[in-house]
């Protein structure tokens, strides 16, 4: 008898990256595959699907390599599992990119066999992403590396300091409320489309930075979100008390792009949960502020080294005095990811506000089941 294998995604908008993934995964016995319905599609992911759940469930079940598919009728990151539990596969299949801690430990309190693949193009065929068929989306996303948080005042007024961002292709879609400036990200798209314009950088940083804060903006984003994503390549946005950066460093070195993607490691946390609030129990200070700073200083300078090392340790310091001040950014499930990872990576920090999102790990071993980034390079434009 064939082992039962089962996978679980959204599938909107089929493509050959989802047939492929399905070809990978029937390799290990027949293949059951768990469809997110509409509502936890909606609530995961914040928009609509393009392909109903009948309709998404039709196409799937016609793919050869697939034996059923079904939708799942739980919410949240786990919506399969009433489905799951009473399948009982032998085996469940995940892309590096839809790894979640929650998933193996379902696993291993059922007895199923984990198995994290990483997500590749079929052979001679381009990578697909949903996001990019939905809508010809080139807009990226950034990945702050260092000193995010410094970007407010409250706490660059203790201790003036830099963040360090990267901009990132969109080579696939990072989940909502990950700390990957998603709702930055979308308010640029309300802006100029599927693309950022020609411009000046700093500009078009500018006007982003205002559309995303309107009049009236209780909360402040950060100015780093808008800079990490007009600006291509790595950028250093130097604060000292005020939303907006005294100046910005701007590198495009192509040696210096690809040692960062070479050495960042993404593993997924799933978004973060509603209640969570990372503002709460604050304990700011200039010491702390400092030890940000410098931090920050380190990456920047580690990564014009090239010097892997120099560049884990950064990020780990630069995380634990975020935790200082933020101590809701860590919590045991951030803590047990850590601990998994720790003796394989030389560092790592939490995406943006953390609570979700990604475990973000430098090692200069590759990590099978962890996600790469592309560094977005120049378009045309005046720096």
């Amino acid at each position: 008898m064939n082992k039962k294998v089962l996978v679980s995604g959204c599938f909107d908008m089929l493509h050959s990256g989802h047939v492929e993934f399905f070809r990978e995964a029937a390799q290990y016995g027949d293949l059951y595959v768990a469809l997110g319905s509409d509502k936890t599609i909606f609530d995961l992911k914040g928009r609509p699907t393009v392909n109903s759940e009948q309709e998404r469930m039709f196409m799937v079940k016609a793919v050869g390599y697939v034996k059923d598919a079904f939708v799942s009728s739980g919410t949240g990151i786990l919506d399969f599992e009433a489905e799951m539990r009473a399948l009982q596969p032998d085996l469940f299949v995940v892309n590096a990119d839809g790894h979640i801690p929650e998933k193996r430990a379902l696993c291993e309190q059922l007895g199923t066999q984990y198995v994290i693949l990483e997500r590749q193009p079929h052979p001679g065929f381009e990578a697909r992403s949903t996001t990019a068929l939905r809508h010809g989306d080139y807009l990226p996303y950034r990945i702050d590396l260092a000193g995010g948080w410094l970007d407010q005042p409250y706490v660059s007024q203790h201790y003036p300091g830099p963040v360090v961002t990267i901009s990132l292709e969109p080579t696939l879609s990072f989940n909502e409320r990950s700390g990957m400036a998603s709702s930055t990200r979308r308010h640029a798209q309300e802006l100029w489309g599927v693309r950022i314009p020609p411009g000046e950088y700093e500009k078009l940083a500018k006007i982003l930075f205002c559309y995303d804060n309107p009049p009236g903006t209780k909360v402040i984003s950060g100015s780093q979100d808008s800079i990490g994503l007009v600006f291509p390549g790595l950028a250093k946005a130097h604060y000292a008390g005020e939303y907006w950066p005294t100046r910005i460093e701007h590198v495009l070195d192509e040696p210096l792009l690809q040692f960062v993607e070479s050495s960042l490691y993404l593993v997924s946390l799933g978004p973060r949960y509603a209640d969570y609030d990372v503002l709460a129990d604050t304990d700011f200070s200039p010491a702390k502020a400092r030890a940000l700073a410098e931090a920050a200083d380190a990456c920047w300078d580690a990564i014009h080294a090239r010097d892997v090392a120099a560049f884990g340790k950064s990020l780990r310091d630069g995380f634990e005095a975020q935790v200082a001040m933020f101590p809701n950014m860590l919590n045991e499930r951030v803590q047990a990811l850590i601990e998994e990872y720790r003796n394989r990576a030389l560092g790592w920090k939490l995406s943006g506000a953390g609570g979700g999102g990604y475990l973000i790990l430098v090692s200069e071993q590759p990590i099978s089941d962890a996600v790469r980034v592309i560094a977005r390079r120049a378009f045309d434009s005046v720096s």
